[in-house]
């Protein structure tokens, strides 16, 4: 272990983790795609850190953008007006959509403050005090985000903020046995009787907001089945409800459009968002809202605000950034790598025994792990990882410079989204040879 490992496990706290079992790698070099560690070692990062180094590492223009305005003027307290906090948020407003034109942003630090900000905004709005969203779901670790959260990272911050119901989204591969679907829309329209029965036990004039991932993230890149989320936004103005697109993971560009939704023919009421708006060069992050919430507010106090929101380097890498997504060409790299990688997994579910599924949309993909095909047990149960089987596939990979993370019996598979086809096909050929001995295990 190096001096500097040894120094991060004496004085920081790392996330997730039994701080005694951590050997955390010493990382010395990034560039593009890849990182370096202390001994030289090159490595692909195929999960784009946390899915947020959209652009790569060491991209030239986010980085003078930052210097620029470190240089002019570092702060500004969020009452002020200054031409990059307008910039910024104009260029958002507009990557939203037209159905956004009229609509304002809320600027946070982080995608967990921008779902905290937006379950306020619903409440306020609505005059409604209950809020849903799905379990197998992420939305932060703050306490609001704590509580939208449908999988175990959410126990404990419980018992939590009142009012916070989950309901099952869907998840096919993992649907009770009794289920028998024909179809994704037969997948959809049974998960929306669900949500509809809940929504009716719950009381529907209660409800201020139903939170959704447009795409499920970590917890297993889950796509909406063929009219689910239409579903939902009709559910949504049946009983006066707001849907709010948590893109924190899927936006900017990562699905393969500007946000996830627009695939999906659906018009949320706020959006929330962070990673992909910086590329993690500076923390930033924040809630979009349509016009009518936003003139709610022109006559009656906001009771939202934070030290940094709107803090005017992130808001400078906010505008460096989405200038390059354009100026690199992004969207036509994910559209066209992201063939290549669906294509690549789909083989690889195909060959491998100890993969059960593959989930994939842009270059935002999924590999789940089996013991079994047929009767698709995981290789590691539900949030537990009893013989290291996970821990060890990820183990096996970073071994072989494919640098990813797990989430239950997943690996995600999400890199930079600058990545070129010779690049992606190297690491999945890593992959791929790597889960060649995994099959040996199980």
């Amino acid at each position: 272990m190096s001096q500097i490992s040894e120094m991060s496990k004496k004085y920081n706290l790392h996330s997730w983790s039994a701080q005694g079992k951590l050997n955390p790698m010493t990382v010395t070099k990034a560039e593009g795609i890849y990182f370096w560690d202390d001994e030289g070692k090159k490595y692909y990062d195929m999960s784009s850190q946390l899915v947020n180094s959209n652009l790569g590492h060491g991209n030239r223009a986010v980085i003078e953008a930052i210097k620029a305005q470190a240089e002019k003027m570092a702060f500004m307290g969020p009452g002020y007006a200054v031409d990059v906090r307008s910039e910024a948020a104009r260029k958002l407003v507009e990557f939203a959509g037209p159905h956004f034109e009229g609509g304002k942003v809320f600027f946070t630090n982080a995608g967990a403050e921008a779902n905290e900000n937006a379950i306020k905004f619903a409440k306020a709005f609505t005059g409604r005090w209950k809020i849903f969203s799905m379990y197998r779901s992420y939305h932060g670790a703050t306490f609001g985000a704590s509580a939208l959260n449908g999988e175990p990272r959410r126990w404990i911050a419980e018992p939590g903020v009142p009012g916070f119901i989950h309901f099952d989204g869907p998840y096919a591969y993992r649907a009770p046995k009794a289920c028998k679907f024909n179809s994704d829309e037969d997948v959809a329209a049974f998960y929306l009787e669900l949500l509809e029965n809940q929504i009716n036990y719950e009381n529907p004039q209660a409800i201020a907001a139903i939170f959704v991932e447009t795409v499920v993230g970590s917890n297993g890149v889950l796509l909406p089945p063929k009219g689910y989320l239409k579903g939902v936004r009709a559910l949504c103005d049946k009983y006066g409800i707001l849907l709010v697109c948590d893109e924190v993971m899927a936006g900017f560009y990562r699905t393969g459009s500007k946000f996830a939704f627009m695939q999906f023919d659906i018009k949320p009421d706020l959006i929330t968002f962070a990673k992909g708006s910086t590329c993690g060069y500076i923390p930033l992050g924040g809630v979009i809202v349509k016009k009518e919430i936003a003139e709610y507010f022109n006559d009656r106090k906001m009771f939202n605000g934070l030290t940094y929101s709107a803090h005017l380097m992130g808001c400078a890498a906010a505008v460096a950034t989405i200038d390059e997504y354009g100026r690199l060409g992004t969207e036509e790299n994910v559209k066209k790598q992201g063939k290549l990688l669906a294509e690549t997994l789909d083989a690889i579910e195909k060959k491998h025994k100890c993969v059960g599924e593959v989930r994939h949309i842009g270059l935002f993909a999924m590999v789940e792990f089996v013991k079994d095909k047929a009767s698709r047990e995981p290789l590691a149960p539900f949030n537990s990882d009893p013989d290291g089987s996970i821990a060890k596939i990820v183990g096996m990979l970073k071994a072989e410079s494919f640098a990813t993370y797990s989430h239950e019996n997943m690996i995600i598979v999400a890199p930079p989204l600058t990545i070129t086809e010779q690049e992606l096909r190297d690491a999945l050929k890593i992959l791929d040879r790597v889960l060649d001995s995994v099959d040996t295990m199980i």
